[in-house]
């Protein structure tokens, strides 16, 4: 036998709560090595001691195939002098001041527990809160790093007998499952549930506590139900997510392609978007003007105890009032949502981390998140380079924010849009846990132009720290490029429907040059009015207005176009006032707005209830088989300005001439493609770039989105695209990041 070594092992990234340890030891003994394996808050540290060749194969068995929900970012080898250990030992967790080690999402229900859960004669048989070391809640109970027990809110629970062995002992896939529990001896829920499935059968609405806060539960088949749900939470036509029993369920309701049934059963369980099927017997209220539904599956033994033969499907929306965080406080939900509610269905388990469900989109075969919570936060997005330790606050609407050290992003999990109180204390409630669990000081604050919004308010009434201000579009591209490890310049298309301008205008739809050190505009959609401020944005008609104005100045009289006889004429007599005095109007180049305006001109909706609605309906009647494209023109000068008013008088002929609303959808949405293409390919040819980023909320339009990037690729560019963080402005906080980054190193 060769001569002992020993060696001292660092693993960095998700390697605590994941079984890490039990693998490490039950790997040792299996090839006879000595030593130790410990938790710390830098990650997990170990040492070997025994033959080389064994720990090479230890080392190799920890590269090729670590625990299932590891995921490991670095792994450090020293060699030290042999110490002569005789056995192999897990040890307690150590604390090493500064220093972090990420904390898991929330996983769902893995096969093994499940498996316990469903058979009859097992101690955790229908245990709502039945997990192992590779699923349960993670960051919704953790209070503290190291990820141990005393530091979550399952302290209060002590194990019985059974599960304390479990939990002790290395060969069991509950050792050190810090939520492991029993029926003896963990949390309980407040209403059974043959009562709660009774409930729902008759028609009536349940809040049900979950993983990271509170459900709105109802009969999705149950028109009446929905309706209800819809009346008492005030929430007229924005969609409802649905929970299904399984994948099959899906697929009754839904179109669901192989991609889609990966996003669907992955350990994370999003919201995924899907089309619907125009025959399937569920409420036409669960999603009004709108041709998908969001689906996900049970993620919780909880939620798998609400179904059964006669139950497919559920309305699983988040439990809060219109626009506020979801609930998470037993007290808090009967104080809240005791006016909506006919029943409560409670836990005594806290949750410590108020956390909703995120969302999905497939597209080209790939999943691309929209709204990054649950079962992704607060997993870092690994950059490939250093960074300082910033503290990046966001935009206004779907806000995240994000924290910067070392070779990590920390995106908070899905804020909301800061528009009240009770999201601003969510905000400020996450920020200050976030920065205790990570252990992230900041020294920068980055924020938005924009000084109304509550975000940047937030950072410029900080004291002793350096603000940084980021431009809404260049964090878009930035965040893009962050996500797609480019450091390059790269033509960055920014589209979406607010941003404030460097020069004071709203901007949207840009066109820019940029890096992460800085970006040129060099084009932009042409300025029109935005008469009244945000009640334009609610009011579609009052951008229908500006344009037309634009286009056809004091003709607009003579149009025969039906927008002019829904709305009163005193109304567009004021709004026109307005418009043409610039009396409390701004101007904009948002693609957004330019999406509202059609929508209302083609008689699809004037007036909004949530954001984008105008957009998706929109979208929702192009007709894919239409190729034509409306005329347009791109004004030389710095910047570019690209002048749609060619395609809107020939928009607007299509609409008096009864042109089907699916027809003119199409042709401008292939208006906006081969716009896109065009400035692309001017840039190209003065920039010498041939790589593009998509980014804005205005793509997740699917239909402009797959013809943008198929065009594009037809014309040799290289297309970026986000996954790992919302196109949205939910993505904003990382581009915000990497920028202020970037501006402290120059």
């Amino acid at each position: 036998m060769l001569q002992p070594v020993r060696k001292q092992i660092r693993v960095r990234g998700i390697v605590q709560g994941v079984g890490f340890r039990p693998f490490a030891f039950n790997l040792a003994q299996r090839l006879q090595l000595a030593g130790y394996v410990l938790n710390s808050s830098a990650g997990v540290l170990m040492e070997l001691e025994g033959d080389p060749a064994q720990i090479e194969s230890f080392l190799c068995e920890l590269r090729e195939n670590p625990p299932p929900l590891a995921q490991i970012e670095d792994i450090s080898v020293e060699n030290l002098d042999p110490v002569g250990y005789n056995s192999f030992s897990i040890r307690e967790s150590v604390d090493v001041p500064g220093q972090l080690a990420p904390v898991s999402p929330d996983v769902s229900t893995c096969a093994d527990c499940l498996r316990d859960f469903q058979t009859p004669g097992n101690r955790r048989f229908g245990y709502p809160f039945t997990n192992c070391t590779n699923c349960g809640p993670r960051y919704t109970i953790t209070r503290m790093i190291p990820y141990d027990r005393p530091l979550t809110t399952m302290a209060c629970f002590q194990m019985c007998e059974q599960c304390l062995r479990e939990y002790e002992d290395p060969s069991d896939r509950r050792f050190h499952a810090q939520p492991n529990a029993c029926r003896d001896c963990g949390p309980a829920i407040t209403l059974s549930v043959e009562m709660a499935r009774q409930l729902l059968r008759e028609g009536r609405i349940l809040a049900i506590k979950g993983l990271g806060g509170f459900h709105l539960v109802c009969d999705p088949f149950n028109d009446a139900a929905v309706q209800l749900l819809r009346e008492r939470k005030k929430r007229s036509d924005k969609p409802f997510a649905l929970m299904v029993r399984d994948v099959a369920a899906a697929e009754t309701i839904c179109i669901v392609s192989e991609a889609e049934r990966a996003a669907l059963i992955s350990i994370r369980r999003p919201i995924v978007i899907l089309a619907h099927r125009p025959d399937a017997p569920i409420s036409q209220s669960l999603a009004p003007g709108n041709n998908t539904l969001g689906v996900m599956l049970p993620y919780t033994p909880l939620h798998h105890l609400l179904f059964d033969d006669a139950c497919s499907a559920l309305v699983m929306t988040s439990g809060n009032l219109s626009e506020e965080p979801i609930v998470t406080g037993n007290r808090e939900a009967a104080l809240l949502l005791g006016s909506i509610a006919d029943a409560f269905l409670f836990h005594n388990r806290d949750i410590h981390t108020r956390v909703d469900d995120s969302v999905a989109r497939v597209f080209a075969g790939q999943e691309r998140v929209l709204r990054r919570s649950r079962g992704y936060a607060p997993h870092p997005i690994t950059l490939g380079f250093p960074v300082a330790e910033v503290l990046a606050c966001g935009a206004e609407l779907k806000n995240t924010f994000c924290l910067t050290k070392d070779h990590h992003a920390f995106l908070s999990q899905h804020i909301g849009d800061l528009e009240n109180y009770e999201t601003l204390t969510f905000y400020r409630e996450t920020l200050d846990r976030m920065q205790r669990l990570f252990r992230i000081a900041p020294k920068v604050i980055a924020y938005d132009l924009h000084h109304q919004y509550l975000s940047t308010k937030l950072a410029l009434e900080m004291t002793d720290i350096q603000k940084i201000g980021v431009q809404h579009h260049h964090a878009h591209i930035a965040s893009c490029l962050a996500e797609n490890g480019i450091a390059d310049k790269v033509i960055g298309v920014a589209f979406d429907g607010t941003g404030f301008g460097a020069d004071g205008k709203i901007w949207g739809g840009e066109f820019l040059v940029a890096d992460f050190e800085g970006f040129e505009r060099r084009a932009h959609f042409r300025y029109v009015a935005l008469a009244g401020g945000d009640r334009a944005v609610r009011e579609p008609w009052r951008l229908a207005l500006s344009y037309l104005l634009d286009t056809f100045g004091a003709q607009i009289e003579s149009l025969d176009l039906p927008l002019l006889r829904r709305i009163p004429a005193k109304k567009i007599a004021t709004i026109r006032s307005m418009i043409e005095r610039r009396i409390n109007s701004v101007e904009t180049s948002a693609a957004g707005r330019l999406f509202d305006a059609v929508a209302s001109i083609v008689g699809i909706r004037d007036e909004v209830n949530f954001e984008a609605q105008a957009a998706i309906e929109l979208e929702v009647c192009a007709q894919p088989s239409v190729e034509a494209s409306y005329p347009f023109e791109i004004l030389t000068g710095s910047p570019w300005q690209i002048d749609v008013r060619p395609m809107m008088e020939q928009l607007v002929r299509d609409v008096v001439a009864a042109k089907s609303v699916g027809w003119i959808s199409a042709v401008f949405h292939n208006t906006v493609v081969a716009i896109v293409v065009e400035v692309c390919l001017r840039l190209r040819s003065e920039e010498h770039i041939d790589r593009v980023c998509l980014s804005g909320g205005t793509f997740q339009n699917v239909y402009l989105v797959e013809r943008a990037v198929a065009s594009l690729r037809a014309e040799g560019f290289q297309v970026f695209l986000h996954s790992k963080v919302p196109p949205n402005d939910g993505g904003i906080s990382l581009g915000q990041a990497v920028i202020a980054n970037a501006a402290l190193k120059s």
